[in-house]
């Protein structure tokens, strides 16, 4: 390699900006998130800057750009925005024996600003040598990915606990509690929002002496929102839980995109079946996923249920979250895009809308018993958003349900595999809805999407079509 990473101190150095535009807005943006003296040096500064000078955060320095500016830099950056002006400022920086990065003239600089993924204090610095910052850039998403957000708190709780561990811990056992520490139990607490109970974990194994000798034998289960379908609409947590996972149980319609994101070693199992199947009392049962899930984390496995969209909205997530806690097993929900969002983004609208939608409702036009749900159209009135899942075998009944003459002309939009590569839109009224899935050929897995719009915005509407 022609250039070789370090880490520098900054604590109490001046970093030197030349410059007072964006190009130097940018700069010092990167440069605040360290502890350097930032010192600015331009006749003029952009608002940004100005108004950072005028709270104490940099120095403005309006004379000229010379030896005894650039005496005590640890660093200088020529960011004027002029090409020339840079490689004059970049060859007097140089001459005086300081590292000097020169904006988008490689050739000019010492040293190149790395993408970075800051954890503070646990830092990834991704560098291209300048050649190519759109894949440095690529390379940072799918390393954020990777990383909790709060990951840096645990690695900083970690240092202010290193002398008592030092005092605690043997040394022989040392390596092995903090591999407890950051691959066990106390980061998958504080991943999922648990830091004060990863911290309490961490001081009573500190007051014993070393890590829990039992805890390969605790397992954990994580109930895992995979999104509408896409590979980029599951969340980074999920990601993360995903590539976490010894062993993971998902639904039929999880696609290869979001499995693609998983640890390649992991096991995998499609619990999932298709849509009347009738041969699933054989198969996979609720009763039976449920037993599944608690043998894998009684083997002491991290088991990923991989469920479609949000594990919590008609996804028999209760019943799985309440056959770990029976069983004395960490459950932790992990929420996902729910199918109703993703659709009706695809479809350009919004699930609600100021002055003409201000109550949404997410139901289910298949029951427990195979029908409608009892209430299911006792919430439909004026400014109503209605999402309908696992609605396309029973649109003559939601029709039958929901039409009166007042409604039938009400919009329905029906959004067919939101996300995925074959999605289908397809827009009709309610009074039309069963014949339009019928003549279309609309087949699950589809959301029906039914505004019910205030009186006044429907009665407006229809002046609009009159006129």
């Amino acid at each position: 390699m022609k250039t070789f990473p370090m880490f520098l101190r900054m604590a109490g150095r001046d970093v030197v900006i030349l410059g007072g535009g964006e190009e130097a807005a940018q700069k010092t943006r990167l440069m605040l998130k360290t502890e350097a003296t930032i010192i600015v040096a331009a006749p003029a500064l952009e608002p940004e800057l100005s108004a950072l000078a005028a709270g104490g955060r940099i120095r403005h320095h309006t004379g000229p750009v010379d030896a005894a500016l650039l005496a005590n830099a640890a660093l200088v950056f020529a960011a004027s925005g002029c090409p020339g002006t840079d490689a004059a400022h970049a060859r007097l920086a140089r001459a005086l024996g300081r590292v000097v990065n020169a904006v988008d003239q490689p050739d000019l600089c010492d040293a190149f600003t790395p993408s970075l993924v800051d954890r503070d204090p646990v830092v990834v610095a991704i560098g291209t040598e300048g050649t190519a910052p759109i894949l440095a850039r690529q390379i940072k998403t799918q390393v954020e990915a990777m990383l909790e957000p709060r990951l840096g708190d645990l690695a900083a709780f970690a240092g202010r606990m290193r002398e008592a561990v030092a005092v605690a811990v043997p040394r022989t056992g040392r390596r092995k509690f903090w591999n407890w520490v950051f691959a066990g139990s106390p980061r998958h607490a504080h991943g999922r929002g648990a830091q004060a109970h990863a911290y309490a974990a961490v001081k009573q194994a500190v007051a014993k002496g070393a890590a829990p000798v039992d805890e390969a034998g605790e397992g954990v289960v994580s109930l895992v929102g995979a999104g509408p379908g896409s590979g980029d609409l599951i969340t980074l947590r999920g990601v993360q839980r995903l590539q976490e996972a010894d062993i993971i149980l998902h639904d039929r319609l999880v696609g290869a995109e979001v499995l693609e994101l998983a640890r390649r070693d992991a096991e995998r199992i499609c619990v999932g079946k298709a849509s009347g199947d009738a041969a699933l009392p054989d198969r996979w049962s609720q009763e039976r996923i449920n037993r599944l899930i608690v043998a894998e984390a009684r083997r002491g496995r991290r088991v990923v249920r991989l469920k479609c969209g949000d594990p919590g909205i008609f996804a028999r997530g209760a019943e799985e979250a309440a056959a770990c806690r029976a069983a004395g097993i960490n459950c932790e929900i992990v929420p996902g895009i729910t199918s109703a969002s993703a659709a009706m983004a695809a479809s350009g609208g919004f699930l609600t809308e100021r002055g003409e939608v201000d109550t949404l409702v997410l139901t289910t036009a298949t029951g427990s018993d195979g029908g409608l749900p009892p209430a299911f159209g006792t919430n439909y009135a004026p400014g109503t958003q209605y999402a309908v899942y696992m609605g396309v075998g029973a649109a003559a009944r939601i029709e039958a349900e929901l039409v009166t003459p007042q409604s039938a002309g009400h919009a329905v939009t029906i959004v067919q595999s939101a996300s995925h590569s074959d999605q289908r839109i397809v827009q009709c009224t309610l009074g039309t809805l069963s014949e339009t899935v019928r003549s279309v050929g609309i087949a699950a897995p589809a959301i029906i999407l039914i505004r019910n719009p205030k009186e006044a915005v429907a009665v407006e509407r229809q002046m609009e079509v009159a006129g």
